[in-house]
Order: structure tokens, then sequence, then C-alpha cells
């Protein structure tokens, strides 16, 4: 008779145990892992994001190297052509003082010493 009590004790203590809300201890680790799942997806969001932004922040520093090339290549086309021009007005200008040169020693040969030659002051 003790033994079919101490069962029965057993059987309704098990049913109890069934219907009793977990232990605190249990039920602050299932939240506790809860939370730290949620963290732990969020996370990788985050990554995610950042990785998103790494590509995006890698194509414009690719554009803006491309574009710095073309605008260096073209600077020196504009150096270059800025020296062909300075050169041709050099030329451009030696000549014009050969002739005024030329117009003066002629004029001061022929004796046109009555009109008046700009001074080169």
């Amino acid at each position: 008779m003790a033994l079919t009590m101490m069962a029965a004790i057993g059987i309704r203590s098990g049913k109890q145990e069934k219907n009793m809300p977990p232990a605190p201890a249990e039920s602050e680790l299932k939240k506790r892992n809860e939370e730290l799942e949620k963290e732990l997806r969020e996370s990788k969001e985050r990554e995610e994001q950042m990785k998103r932004d790494l590509q995006s922040a890698r194509e414009r520093l690719r554009v803006a190297e491309e574009a710095e090339e073309r605008l260096c290549s073209q600077l020196g086309e504009l150096e270059a052509e800025a020296v062909y021009q300075a050169r041709d007005y050099h030329a451009q200008i030696v000549s014009l003082m050969e002739q005024l040169s030329r117009a003066q020693s002629l004029l001061l040969r022929t004796g046109a010493s009555s009109i008046p030659l700009p001074s080169s002051s």
C-alpha cells in the first residue's frame, strides 16, 4: 500500500510539474536567449548594410579616380596647347618687332625725319 501511495504521489507530482510554469531561471534564460538572437539578427543586418555602404563607397571612389585621371589628361593637353600658343605668340611678336625695326631703319634712311616716331619709353 505504501508503494502504491508513493506511485500515486509520484504520478501526481509529475502532472503538477507539467502544469506548473517554468522555473524563473529557465524563463530568464529563454528570454536572454531570445534577446541575444535578436541582437545577432540586428548585428547581421548592420553588417550587411555596412558591406553595401562600403561597396557603394568603393564604386564612388573608382568613379572619382577615373574622373581625376581624365581631368589630369585634359589638363596636360591644355598645358601643351598653351605652350604652343605662347611660342607662336612669341614668334609673332619677334616678327613684328623685326618688321618695325626694318620700317624704322627704312624711314631713317629715306630721310623721313619729319614723321614723329613713338618713343620706346
